[in-house]
């Protein structure tokens, strides 16, 4: 039962991370639509074996924050007030600017898997929110960074990136032919989970004082 939860926090943590459309999963919808969704796939699974690496690193930051509380305290409130203002941001801004026109012109002729592996790493976004994420469910007891629980953290973690970047190969053509609605509704999605997010992280900030 714990691995399974760990899992699953860990999936929905990545498939939130990957939502928005960024360069990693706008490149790779690209590629798919240019030259065929097994290039997309393959430069997906190459974004995947970074994120292997940055997952394992975010928790071994995690696993050193969590014997430095004095630190971990900063860190929970500045982040409240990023999670708010993205949760605003998605709830009440991005309504008013729709934009789903994305270009990403994909000129590289290596191939696609290294080319996955160079922006994924380029990409170090995923430490910090992973590291941060994976203290505030450790802080619940949801979440142990023992050996088993980082492997499956790891796991869940690159499998929830890898099916956002798979759902982008296979079904952005159909998602922009609906852009307007499917922006909006994306937009709320991302603003709901984050808005969430915030409240998990008051709760836990309360609990301290």
């Amino acid at each position: 039962m714990e691995i399974t939860l760990t899992f699953g926090i860990a999936l929905i943590v990545a498939l939130v991370g990957v939502i928005p459309p960024g360069l990693l999963n706008m490149t790779a919808a690209k590629i798919s639509i240019k030259e065929g969704h097994t290039r997309g796939l393959v430069f997906s699974i190459g974004v995947c074996v970074i994120v292997v690496l940055q997952t394992l690193i975010a928790l071994v930051f995690a696993k050193y924050l969590n014997n430095h509380p004095d630190v971990v305290s900063i860190l929970k409130r500045v982040a409240f007030v990023i999670f708010v203002l993205i949760t605003v941001y998605y709830l009440v801004i991005a309504k008013k600017t729709d934009n789903t026109d994305v270009e990403y012109n994909v000129k590289s002729k290596k191939s696609r898997f290294f080319q996955g592996l160079l922006l994924s790493a380029l990409n170090v976004f995923p430490i910090p929110y992973q590291a941060y994420m994976a203290i505030t469910f450790t802080s619940f007891e949801w979440v142990h960074l023992d050996p088993i629980g980082i492997t499956t953290y790891v796991a869940g973690a690159t499998t929830g990136t890898f099916v956002m970047l798979y759902i982008y190969v296979f079904f952005f053509e159909k998602l922009i032919s609906k852009k307007i609605k499917s922006q909006m509704g994306m937009n709320f999605t991302i603003g709901i989970i984050t808005g969430i997010i915030s409240i998990i992280t008051m709760i836990n900030i309360i609990k301290e004082l």
